[in-house]
């Protein structure tokens, strides 16, 4: 593990400096853990943007009484952090994505990890965090 992947300062700035977290990969299912860190992040105050597929269907209902759209693309505003709950294999699109919508930081959740993709954000001058939770940072926090 790169302790670059998991910079203190990074961490805090998004948890703390940046509101608008469009999660990736948050479906309607409760039992998914993007849908209890997205509860989660709405408890902490932050809007989340739910980012799924299911969404291309205009009669998809909202997650967590948010609007949810298919792609980053999709979302009609500016979007801070772009959370990611895909595998690694799959997650280094999601960054690609993130720079190209201008977004702020991209996290990848705990057992994400694309070095590719982490060089590639990082130089593109966008803040990465892999391999971690909010959760498990507010808790290291004491918060």
């Amino acid at each position: 593990m790169s302790s670059s992947w998991q910079d203190p300062a990074t961490i805090d700035r998004m948890l703390d400096d940046l509101d608008t977290w469009a999660v990736v990969g948050l479906s309607g299912d409760p039992s998914r853990t993007a849908y209890s860190i997205a509860a989660l992040l709405q408890e902490r105050g932050k809007k989340v943007v739910p980012i799924h597929p299911s969404f291309a269907d205009p009669e998809a209902p909202p997650v967590l009484g948010e609007q949810g759209y298919a792609t980053l693309a999709d979302v009609p505003f500016p979007v801070d952090v772009v959370d990611v709950f895909r595998r690694s294999e799959a997650a280094g699109e999601f960054a690609d994505q993130a720079v190209a919508i201008g977004a702020a930081g991209v996290w990848f959740q705990l057992g994400v990890v694309d070095e590719d993709a982490f060089a590639c954000t990082t130089d593109a001058g966008v803040a990465m965090v892999m391999d971690t939770c909010p959760a498990i940072e507010w808790r290291r926090r004491g918060r």
